[in-house]
């Protein structure tokens, strides 16, 4: 309704996701430092275990998903496996793809921040309520 007036309701709504949006990229930066980790590297570590329908991602992958630069991608793969989080080999039949996968510390850390990231998203759950944005 875009031509409707904000309500008290709409900016204590507002004013109380903000709140939370604010707590939740706080605790992005933090949870991963807690378990030894840059929030860049969680990402990197995120962005692997979660692509779709398999346990690995490809550089060119990680690029689109992280929103950086290929050679970036490397260069952070390459901290990640010095710190034992991930490895990498080529592609059966095709040498110039690199499938880069989690280790088994790599999926602990993983696991660990996760658990805080999902539980926050089960509190925010309540933001996104029928109803929000709408008169009473």
């Amino acid at each position: 309704m875009p031509g409707r007036k904000l309500s008290k309701a709409d900016l204590v709504a507002l004013a109380r996701f903000r709140c939370w949006l604010r707590r939740f990229l706080r605790l992005t930066r933090e949870v991963p430092r807690r378990n030894g980790v840059t929030a860049l590297q969680y990402r990197l570590l995120l962005q692997i275990d979660a692509f779709p329908g398999r346990e690995w991602s490809t550089v060119p992958e990680l690029a689109e998903r992280l929103q950086i630069k290929h050679h970036s991608v490397e260069a952070l793969i390459s901290r990640c496996e010095t710190a034992g989080l991930v490895s990498y080999s080529a592609t059966r039949g095709d040498e110039r793809r690199v499938e880069v996968r989690l280790t088994p510390s790599g999926k602990r850390c993983l696991e660990c921040a996760g658990r805080l990231h999902r539980d926050e998203l089960v509190e925010a759950s309540r933001f996104f309520v029928p109803g929000f944005g709408q008169d009473a």
